[in-house]
C-alpha cells in the first residue's frame, strides 16, 4: 500500500488553517515480511520527525482509556511491581509512571522529547521526568523495571530500541505496549495506517524481535478490545534469534489483502459521508491519529466534514495537520449543528453516545468500523 503527502504529525494539532496545511508531509510506502510478519514504512524518514511539547497524544480524558490504564497499573501490581525502581521509556505526561509509582510504593524516571515541562519531580521527589529520548542515560541504568507504552511503533529500527531499553545494570524485566497490526488489517481499519508509525507488529513479530532482542517472553496478550498487544519479558534470559524466524505468511496474506482493498473501503467511506452530509452537518468524533488521517483521506479540501470533536482540551480550538478542520470541544456540536458523528474508535462509542446525546438528543452516531 501507498500513500502520497501524508501529515509527518496526527498528533500535533496546528494554531490555525494556514500552519496546518503548511506542516510537513511524507510517503507511506508498506512493506510485509513475510518470514516474520513485520510490517514497516520503507518511505519513513526519521529526519522528518521531530517530537516536542507541541504533541499532544493524552487519552486520560477518556473514562474507556482511563479503565485500561487502571487494569494495565492493577497487572503489574499484581505481578510484582511493587517497591521497584522504573524506567518508562516514552512517558507522555509523565501521568501513568505517576500513578504506578504511587500505588505500588515504587520509584521511577521518565523520558519523552513531547513531554511538557523539562525535568520534573512528583511524589516528594520519588519521580523525575526528563524531555529527551532515551539512550541509555545513567538515570535509568538500576531500574529493575522497564516500561515503554505506544513508543516502539515509531522506532525505525525496533531491534535497537529494545537493546537499549534493556541494556541497564542488572537483570530487569520489559514491558511493551503497542498497536496490534492484525486488529489493523483483518477489520479493513483504513485510518490505523499513518506516518508517525514507522512500524507495526503482529504477535509473532513482536516475540521475534523481543527473543532477537535477547528476551524471554513471559506473556503476549491482546488488550484494550483487541487493539493493542501487551508483552512481559524478561532480559538476559535467551540467546538471540539465529537463522530463519516464524512463518510470517499469514499476516502477509492479509496485508496484502488490506492494500487491495483500501480504494474500495475509503471510496464506500466517503459515500457515506456524502450521503450523511445530505441531511446537515458532519463531524468526525476523535481527532487522534485515527481522525485526523480519515478526514485527509476523505476530505482534503474540508468540503464534506465540518470539524473535528474532541475531548481533551489541549486539542480544542486548533486544526487537523493537513487538512485545516477545526477541532472542537463536545459542547460545540450544537451550535454547530452537527447531525451526524463519525465515532472514530469503538472502543469510546458508549461514553460518547451518552455524551452527545445530551447535547443533541437527535444527533446520529456512527461507528466508522461498522460503515
Amino acid at each position: 500500500m501507498e500513500r502520497d503527502r501524508v501529515p509527518v504529525f496526527q498528533n500535533a494539532p496546528a494554531v490555525s488553517v494556514e500552519a496546518a496545511r503548511a506542516m510537513p508531509v511524507g510517503q507511506l510506502r508498506m512493506s510485509v515480511c513475510e518470514t516474520c510478519s513485520f510490517i514497516a514504512n520503507d518511505a519513513f524518514e526519521p529526519a522528518l520527525v521531530n517530537y516536542g511539547a507541541d504533541y499532544q497524544n493524552d487519552q486520560s480524558c477518556s473514562p474507556a482509556f482511563d479503565a485500561h490504564i487502571d487494569s494495565l497499573i492493577e497487572g503489574l501490581l499484581k505481578g510484582g511491581v511493587v517497591g521497584k525502581r522504573i524506567l518508562e521509556v516514552g512517558c507522555g505526561t509523565g501521568s501513568f509512571l505517576k500513578r504506578l509509582c504511587r500505588a505500588g510504593n515504587n520509584s521511577g524516571v521518565g523520558y519523552d522529547p513531547a513531554y511538557a515541562g523539562g525535568e520534573t519531580s512528583a511524589l516528594t521527589g520519588s519521580v523525575r521526568c526528563f524531555q529527551e529520548y532515551y539512550r541509555g542515560q545513567s538515570e535509568g541504568q538500576d531500574a529493575e523495571i522497564v516500561i515503554s507504552r505506544h513508543v516502539i511503533e515509531h522506532v525505525p529500527n525496533p531491534l535497537q530500541f529494545l537493546k537499549t531499553a534493556v541494556g541497564g545494570i542488572g537483570p530487569r524485566r520489559i514491558f511493551i505496549e503497542t498497536p496490534a497490526v492484525e486488529w489493523i488489517l483483518r477489520r479493513n481499519v483504513v485510518q490505523d495506517v499513518f506516518y508517525e508509525h514507522c512500524s507495526y507488529f503482529s504477535e509473532q513479530s513482536l516475540r521475534f524481535v523481543a527473543q532477537s532482542a535477547g528476551l524471554r517472553v513471559e506473556r503476549l496478550a491482546v488488550v484494550f478490545g483487541g487493539q493493542y498487544l501487551w508483552m512481559e519479558a524478561e532480559a538476559g534470559q535467551v540467546l538471540p534469534q539465529r537463522g530463519a524466524g516464524p512463518d510470517g505468511s499469514t499476516i502477509a496474506a492479509d496485508a496484502r489483502s488490506y492494500g487491495r482493498t483500501c480504494t474500495e473501503r475509503l471510496t464506500h467511506l466517503r459515500d457515506e459521508v456524502r450521503e450523511m452530509q445530505a441531511s446537515g452537518e458532519v463531524g468526525l468524533w476523535g481527532a487522534g491519529a485515527k481522525g485526523v488521517t480519515l478526514a485527509n483521506l476523505l476530505d482534503p479540501e474540508r468540503k464534506l466534514i465540518n470539524c473535528l470533536i474532541d475531548v481533551n482540551p489541549a486539542k480544542q480550538g486548533r486544526f487537523v495537520p493537513g487538512t485545516g478542520h477545526p477541532i472542537v470541544a463536545p459542547r460545540e456540536i450544537a451550535r454547530l449543528q452537527i447531525r451526524h458523528a463519525v465515532i472514530m474508535n469503538p472502543n469510546y462509542a458508549a461514553e460518547i453516545t451518552s455524551e452527545a446525546r445530551r447535547i443533541v438528543a437527535g444527533i446520529h452516531l456512527h461507528v466508522c468500523d461498522e460503515l
